[in-house]
Formats: structure tokens, C-alpha cells, sequence
């Protein structure tokens, strides 16, 4: 049986929504390499002068700037993919574990630094990208917990939730930009503190008495207030 030929309408049709596709792309690239450049909130007009799109067309691709940011940000987590999976095994030994996890964070964090800062930037008021930087942050709160579960699993529940929270926190892109940023510190030297300080995490003995025995509270004895 011969294929069907296509009628004029289908191939005029087909070449207008490789066109929109084509385009659309390219105002995200550009978003994203202005992103990069350091301009985390840029005109209509620069978007569209870095892709190429008419000002004037940007929004036949997009139902406003939060649509598009937000179509950004997907596409940035698209691209830093193939930086998630880990180089180590959870029954490695701890320190080569440690070492394959800073590497990653390093690498992500450095890939995705301004996509990411826009992300935190407009959370709070955009529904879309909150919910997409709450399910980054469980997935790599999720990484942690399975690389580290035998350290994990020998501590009292209470300690090792505690436990698992620090790492989460040490090993996040707001600690990574801390120290890359307000701390001036290299990579290599970000990375080192954030090995020391995992590795101080998940070896220093466990407190068997009272998880938290602050000094009284009682006022001062009569004795004493005379």
C-alpha cells in the first residue's frame, strides 16, 4: 500500500510548527545564555535580540515572562541530566563515597549556578518552578540518604534523621555558592571543605546520653539570691 501523500495544508501546516518549535528554542537558549552572562532578569528586548525573535513575536511562543522562565528552567535541568547519576556505590568505602558526591555537587552546581538562582528568585511567587526546585532538592536529599544508609542505619533514628539533614544542608547548591561566592574559595577548596565537614559528619561518635541537656533552667536558689 503507498503512503498516503501529503496536501499542501499538512506540509504548510508541519512547516509552521517546526518554525514555532525552532523558535521557541531559541528565545530559551537565549534566556539561558543571558542567564549565563550574569543578567538574571533581562528585557523583552534583550531576549529577543539574543535569539533572533522579534520582540513583538516573543509571546506567540510563550503566555507571558513567568511561562517562559519557567520553560528555561526545565530546559536547564534537561541539559545537567547526565550530571546526576553517582560514581560511587553505597558498600564503597565512606571516603570514596564522600569524594564521589562533592564531585558531583561541584560539577552540577557549577553547571546550573544561574538557572538556579532565578529558580529561588522567583519560587515564591511562581507555583511551577517551586514545585520543580522542591523535587530537585528531594532527589538529591533522596542521593544522600542511600549513598550514606550504612552509616545511616547504625545511629539511633532521631540522631540519623539529624545526620541526614546536616549532609543535606552541607552538600546543597546554597552551601556550594556560600562558599564560592561570599567565602571567595576555589572550587577545590569548596570542595574540600564540604569533604571535611561530611566526613567530620558521618564518623564522629554518637551521644548516647540526652540528645539535647541544656543547663536548668530553675532561677537562682534562695541561697544564692541572698
Amino acid at each position: 500500500m503507498n503512503a498516503p501523500i501529503p496536501t499542501d495544508g499538512a506540509v504548510t501546516a508541519d512547516g509552521r510548527r517546526l518554525r514555532r518549535d525552532r523558535n521557541r528554542d531559541a528565545v530559551v537558549q537565549a534566556l539561558l545564555s543571558l542567564y549565563n552572562d550574569g543578567n538574571l532578569d533581562p528585557s523583552t528586548e534583550e531576549i529577543a535580540a539574543r535569539s533572533g525573535v522579534s520582540a513583538r513575536s516573543l509571546f506567540r511562543y510563550f503566555d507571558d515572562v513567568d511561562d517562559l522562565c519557567s520553560a528555561a528552567i526545565a530546559q536547564q535541568q534537561e541539559n545537567v541530566r547526565h550530571l546526576l547519576p553517582l560514581s560511587a556505590t553505597p558498600d564503597e568505602p565512606l571516603a570514596v563515597r564522600i569524594a564521589a558526591l562533592v564531585r558531583q555537587r561541584g560539577e552540577l552546581f557549577e553547571a546550573i549556578e544561574s538557572a538556579a538562582m532565578v529558580s529561588r528568585l522567583r519560587a515564591p511567587f511562581q507555583l511551577v518552578v517551586a514545585d520543580r526546585l522542591t523535587e530537585g532538592r528531594s532527589f538529591l536529599r533522596q542521593q544522600i540518604g542511600t549513598l550514606f544508609a550504612r552509616e545511616l542505619g547504625q545511629m539511633p533514628e532521631q540522631v540519623a534523621a539529624a545526620r541526614l539533614a546536616a549532609a543535606d544542608v552541607i552538600a546543597s547548591f546554597e552551601s556550594w555558592r556560600l562558599l564560592r561566592d561570599d567565602q571567595r574559595l576555589s572550587i577545590a577548596a569548596a570542595s574540600n571543605a564540604i569533604s571535611e565537614s561530611l566526613t567530620t559528619l558521618f564518623t564522629i561518635p554518637i551521644d548516647e546520653g540526652p540528645i539535647n541537656e541544656g543547663p536548668s533552667h530553675e532561677g537562682p536558689s534562695q541561697e544564692g539570691a541572698r
